[in-house]
């Protein structure tokens, strides 16, 4: 559920459930002038995770968990929780007059499917060096793709799925061979049961990668720019329907669902990060239809 937390008020206060700050509201309104100080607040899926969108006055610098935050001209800003995010992470905004206000936000723990194996976790073979080379690639790739940013408004949108299926794997879920955790999943997996089946873009966005020569793991790989830090990726697909540069919009058919890479059955592998969190996609676009 859509948590709203309101920082600091004006004349009027944010009519919605959630949590109030109250003492860095009465700081910020000093700052700021208590008669003519607009809202600052903040909304959305505060979880490990989530997401939140937030405003602030003109003028105001935003800062989360020590890191700059850009602001949008309108004042809107986003940012975003990492899977094993700490509960209390601080938001810090600079305002016009160069008064720093702070507030700890509180995110809430996740119970995430856990499945506890009594053996040890299968010995691997050493990659060879033509895999790894191969492999460093690749992940020079993903990499600078997403340090790229472009002036998108994706991340103002509510998203949708891309495409409609049975979830046969969920985002964090991770297995523990005897003690030892394994890697946790990163993302959403859709599968419809056939290999083809066209899926759309659940934001607008700009394409920053789009890897026609199938990647070792990742398989055809697409990523999709929603602005601000935010960006998706789509693995194993069978079919690219956009280059890198093209502009894309909410629905747009993008790619093919397919099973590339190292995937056992078609599916599409839908994962989502701001900067280096790791995020949930069913907590932006909702429980997935008729599910």
């Amino acid at each position: 559920m859509m948590r709203r937390v309101l920082i600091a008020a004006g004349v009027a206060g944010l009519a919605c459930g959630g949590l109030w700050a109250s003492g860095i509201a009465a700081r910020a309104a000093e700052a700021l002038g208590a008669s003519s100080a607009p809202d600052f607040a903040l909304a959305g899926e505060l979880t490990q995770g989530g997401w939140a969108r937030g405003s602030a006055p003109a003028g105001t610098r935003i800062s989360f968990a020590g890191k700059d935050v850009p602001v949008a001209p309108d004042g809107r800003f986003f940012i975003a929780f990492d899977r094993d995010a700490p509960g209390k992470p601080v938001l810090s905004a600079t305002l016009a007059g160069g008064r720093v206000v702070e507030r700890e936000l509180t995110i809430a723990p996740r119970a995430w499917q856990i499945e506890h194996i009594p053996i040890g976790p299968k010995p691997g073979t050493p990659p060879n060096p033509e895999y790894q080379k191969r492999r460093e690639g690749e992940l020079a790739q993903i990499n600078a793709a997403r340090r790229t940013d472009h002036p998108v408004e994706g991340w103002r949108q509510k998203f949708i799925w891309p495409v409609h299926g049975r979830l046969s794997g969920r985002f964090g879920s991770q297995r523990i061979y005897n003690g030892t955790p394994g890697s946790y999943h990163s993302g959403m997996d859709i599968a419809t049961g056939a290999s083809g089946t066209p899926f759309v873009a659940p934001a607008d966005g700009v394409v920053i990668l789009a890897a026609e020569s199938p990647f070792s793991l990742e398989g055809r790989l697409l990523m999709i720019d929603h602005g601000m830090g935010l960006n998706s990726a789509f693995l194993h697909c069978s079919k690219l329907a956009v280059k890198v540069g093209d502009v894309v919009r909410q629905g747009q058919y993008i790619g093919n669902i397919g099973m590339t890479g190292r995937a056992t059955g078609p599916h599409l592998h839908w994962s989502i990060k701001w900067r280096d969190a790791r995020l949930d996609p069913s907590l932006f676009a909702g429980a997935m239809p008729g599910k």
